[in-house]
Order: C-alpha cells, then sequence, then structure tokens
C-alpha cells in the first residue's frame, strides 16, 4: 500500500511537471499570462507530489533515502526544479523554465531505468554525514544545472542576435555567474563533508578513489571560471562555454564516475 503510494507520487510529480513544461511553452508561443498562471501552479503541484514522494520513500526505508544511485536521483530532480524556482522568483527568468524542467524529466526518466529496491544501509553508509555529504553535493549539482541551462540559452540568444533580447543576454549572464558561485561552495563543501566522513569511515580523509577526484576535478574547473570571469577576454561566450565544461565533468562525476570501481 505504502508503495503504491510511492509510485503514484512519483508518476503524478512527472506528470505535473511535464504539464507545467508545456504549458509554459503555450504561454511563450500565444502571449497568455494565464496559460503562465497554470504552468506556475502545476509545477507547484509536482513539487508537492514530489516531496511527498520523498517523504514516502524515506519512511518506507526507514532512513533518509540516499543510499542509492536511485534514491539520489529522485532527490536531484527535485533539487533542480526547488533551485530553479528560487532563481526564476529572484532573477525573472521564467522564459527558460521549460528547459530546466526538462532536465528534471529526463532524470526522472532515466531514474525509471535503475533498480529501485529499498536496501538496509552498509555500515559505512550508516551515518549522520550521509545526509550531509549528499545533499550539499546534489545541491551543488543542481545549481550548476540550472546555470547551463542559462548558459546554453545565453549563447543562443547571442549567437542568432535576437532584437529585443539584449537584456535578456546580460541578465541571463549574470544570473549564471552568480548561481555558478553558489554550487561551487556547495560542491566545495560536499567535498569537505566527503573527507570528514571517509576519514571515520575508513581511516583516510583521500584515498582518490574515482568519484572525489573527479568532484574535485569539476570544482577546480568551476574555480578557474570564477577567476577567469574577472579577465576581459573571458567574458561573454568564452565564460560560457568554459561553464558548459564544467558541466559535463558534473555529469561525469555523477553517473559516469559510478561506472568505474571504486569505493563510492
Amino acid at each position: 500500500m505504502i508503495n503504491t503510494v510511492y509510485v503514484n507520487a512519483i508518476n503524478a510529480a512527472f506528470a505535473s511537471y511535464l504539464v507545467s513544461a508545456l504549458f509554459h511553452i503555450m504561454r511563450l508561443v500565444l502571449h497568455k499570462k494565464s496559460l503562465g498562471i497554470i504552468s506556475t501552479a502545476v509545477l507547484a503541484l509536482g513539487l508537492l507530489t514530489h516531496t511527498i514522494a520523498i517523504a514516502v520513500r524515506w519512511h518506507m526505508a526507514a532512513h533518509p533515502p540516499l543510499s542509492s544511485l536511485y534514491e539520489s536521483m529522485i532527490l536531484f530532480a527535485w533539487l533542480i526544479v526547488v533551485v530553479y524556482s528560487v532563481a526564476e522568483l529572484l532573477h525573472h527568468l521564467s522564459l527558460m523554465r521549460p528547459f530546466v524542467v526538462l532536465v528534471a524529466l529526463l532524470v526522472l526518466i532515466y531514474s525509471y531505468r535503475l533498480n529501485s529496491s529499498i536496501r538496509p544501509l552498509m555500515p559505512a553508509l550508516q551515518s549522520d554525514w550521509l545526509g550531509i555529504h549528499v545533499v550539499t553535493n546534489l545541491l551543488g549539482y543542481s545549481f550548476f544545472v540550472v546555470s547551463f541551462v542559462f548558459d546554453i540559452g545565453y549563447l543562443v540568444t547571442r549567437r542568432r542576435r535576437l532584437s529585443g533580447f539584449s537584456a535578456l543576454v546580460l541578465k541571463l549572464d549574470a544570473s549564471s555567474y552568480r548561481i555558478i558561485s553558489l554550487g561551487i561552495f556547495f560542491l566545495a563543501l560536499g567535498i569537505i563533508t566527503g573527507s570528514v566522513w571517509a576519514e571515520q569511515a575508513w581511516g583516510s580523509y583521500w584515498s582518490w578513489d574515482p568519484k572525489e577526484t573527479w568532484a574535485l576535478v569539476t570544482c577546480l574547473i568551476y574555480a578557474i571560471y570564477l577567476h577567469l570571469r574577472l579577465m576581459p577576454g573571458w567574458r561573454g561566450v568564452r565564460r560560457a562555454w568554459l561553464a558548459v565544461a564544467g558541466f559535463l565533468s558534473v555529469i561525469f562525476t555523477y553517473i559516469g564516475v559510478s561506472l568505474l570501481p571504486g569505493l563510492h
């Protein structure tokens, strides 16, 4: 019965996100404000059902649902929508909503291919550091997802030189920079908390495990990005492409490295 509630809730979240994106695209095409309001309401419904799904999964597992790639992806998709919703509210960039929601949908689609069974926590995972480490990393990744969508929007809009969109180009550029600044903070925090946890679990702060190594590489790419953005020659298009490269490193760190042997 509880499992049915979980499945229905996560499927309702998926459907809501999809409908929200479609309504927002219609709003952009037809220029009807009412469609945007419907899109926002349905997106909120999706977040609500997604939150319920995570809470139910937590109840089913009797521990935070963060111990498998499937569970982390369910939380990752939720965080992407939450981070974007806050960014949209602060930066007024609702134009990018369908594209960010599409990424969250792709994450959920990928999660459907994974083993969703609930397994007992291994001794090493029975720690309060589990939630802190995983959530801070996923928060960092979520900020990078939103910045990636903004950067792609920036590159497309600037390349096509769409009339009347100069303000949008500047806003996307500035917003992406701020979001990446937050993303690197949470990713660095995730690396630090992971190191502390590793010392307690395995007796070593750093073991050059592929996951932690590539997390460090990703952090360094974005650190270089923040530094180079202050240089005139690395603003605009060059900056955006470097951020895209950073996001590719995020994808490899999160999914690609999981296919390699290691402690994670």
